[in-house]
């Protein structure tokens, strides 16, 4: 009896438990990424809200927008 493989089933349960850490590794690799990304949209916002008060001020002068 000592010469018997593992129970078959604790074998499935370690591979499930393997992947679920590579899982759960490749979702915090995600959720830092998509944290990243949202910070870079963000710096993209700002800068397009800047450009476009700058723009508007540039009509204003030019008289091609009416004064609000």
């Amino acid at each position: 009896m000592a010469d018997d493989p593992d129970n078959i089933v604790l074998q499935f349960l370690r591979r499930i438990d393997a992947r679920l850490s590579n899982l759960e590794e490749d979702m915090k690799e995600l959720k830092r990424r998509m944290s990243h990304l949202d910070e870079g949209f963000s710096i993209v916002q700002r800068r397009m809200d800047r450009l476009e008060d700058r723009l508007e001020r540039i009509e204003k002068r030019l008289d091609l927008a009416e004064a609000a």
